[in-house]
Parts: C-alpha cells; sequence; structure tokens
C-alpha cells in the first residue's frame, strides 16, 4: 500500500520530498486511548488510616532505644539469675564436701580410737601372759624362803635369795601387778576362789580365814584369783 501511494503522488507530480515524508511517517493502526489511571476503592478515611500506620511502623528512635533497654534488662536479669543458679550451686557442692570431710575425718577417729584401744587390749593380754609365767616362780621363791630356819636368816645366800625376790616383786609393782588382799576381807568371787571352809569362831561367816595360794592383779584386771578358805 505505501509503495502505491508513492507512485501515485509521482504521478501527480507532488514533490519529492513531500513523498518522502510520507514514505517515513508509519501509518497509524488505530487511535491510541490515553492512559486511564489505576482507580482504587480506597475512602479518604482509609488512606488516612493506612497513613497513620505506616507513620507508627516507621523507624521511631524513642521506641528502638526503649526495645533496646528492655532487651538489654532481660539480659541483665538472665545473666543474674545464671550467676546465681551457679552461686547456689557451688555453695550445694561446697556443702556436701564439707560434710563430707566432716564424715571422713569422724570415721578417722573412731578407727584410730579402736586401734589404740585394740593395742592397748593386746598388750595387755601379751603382758598378763608374761605375768601368768613369772607368778610361779615367785610362789617357789616365797616357798623357800618361808622354809628357811630363823637361824639361817643371816646366811649370805638366804640374804642373796631374799634380795632377788625383792627386786622381782619391785619390777611387778612397777608394771602394776600388785597382789590381792585376802585374808579377814570378805569373800569376792571377782577376786577370791574359794576350795575349803572352815570354822573360826573370831571371824564371821563368808570371811576369808586362810590364803592359800596368793592372787594378783595387773592394773584393773584379775591375772590370778587367790585361793582361800571361807569361814562357814
Amino acid at each position: 500500500m505505501e509503495n502505491e501511494n508513492l507512485e501515485e503522488m509521482k504521478k501527480e507530480g507532488q514533490p519529492q520530498e513531500a513523498a518522502e515524508e510520507a514514505e517515513a511517517v508509519p501509518a497509524d493502526d488505530g487511535a491510541k486511548e490515553p492512559a486511564k489511571e489505576e482507580e482504587t476503592d480506597d475512602s479518604p478515611e482509609e488512606k488516612e488510616s493506612e497513613e497513620a500506620g505506616e507513620a507508627e511502623a516507621g523507624d521511631d528512635p524513642e521506641a528502638e532505644a526503649s526495645e533496646g533497654a528492655e532487651e538489654e534488662k532481660k539480659r541483665n536479669l538472665f545473666k543474674k539469675k545464671d550467676k546465681k543458679e551457679k552461686k547456689d550451686k557451688s555453695a550445694e557442692q561446697i556443702a556436701e564436701l564439707n560434710d563430707k570431710i566432716r564424715r571422713q575425718m569422724a570415721e578417722f577417729d573412731n578407727f584410730r580410737k579402736r586401734t589404740e584401744r585394740e593395742k592397748s587390749q593386746m598388750f595387755e593380754i601379751g603382758a598378763k601372759s608374761v605375768i601368768e609365767k613369772i607368778l610361779p616362780v615367785v610362789d617357789n621363791f616365797e616357798r623357800g624362803l618361808g622354809a628357811v630356819p630363823k637361824e639361817s636368816e643371816d646366811e649370805p645366800f638366804v640374804q642373796g635369795m631374799n634380795k632377788v625376790y625383792k627386786q622381782m616383786m619391785t619390777e611387778l609393782e612397777s608394771l602394776g601387778v600388785k597382789p590381792i588382799e585376802a585374808v579377814g576381807q570378805e569373800f569376792n568371787p571377782d577376786f577370791h576362789n574359794a576350795v575349803m571352809q572352815v570354822e573360826n569362831d573370831e571371824l564371821e561367816s563368808g570371811t576369808v580365814a586362810q590364803e592359800l595360794l596368793k592372787g594378783y592383779m595387773y592394773r584393773d584386771s584379775v591375772v590370778r584369783h587367790s585361793m582361800v578358805a571361807v569361814v562357814q
């Protein structure tokens, strides 16, 4: 179509320039309608509400500072709570350790006392065993010295035996060994062993009248009971 119009214009004698301008102008397919503004259904009140919301949602420095302070306050509270929990836990652990140490110290003290008591008991048992073996020797000394005639008491041999006997008794006494009193005492089964009964008008009934074998004590325990005769 454009070529035909150009040819017609040339034939009619129109200037070449006009033909060229006509050739340069494109053909309009239709009139363009002006752009319509987008229609919105928002009322003025709704627009104001939206603007107010946008203003509230905008960056407010005071609101941000308040929120930051609140967050910092919460963090501080959490830190204080955490520190308090750790402190309480540490105090509980310290209390448990102190209680455990006190219990162990008490157990150790009881063990020490029990060990000392057992050691003392073992020592006393051993000492009593040795004393029991020595007492027959003491008995023989007493029998031998008791059988010496009065006219022979001044002889060197008798005096020497007497000195040995006294030295032995002194050493036993220093160890805590002492004889049990019997004659004239009321019969006591804890210390005396009655082997016979006798008649005696001078002593009351139940009184030890004669000592047949001397008894001995080691500290507070009896090593050997006295063998005695008791008045009927």
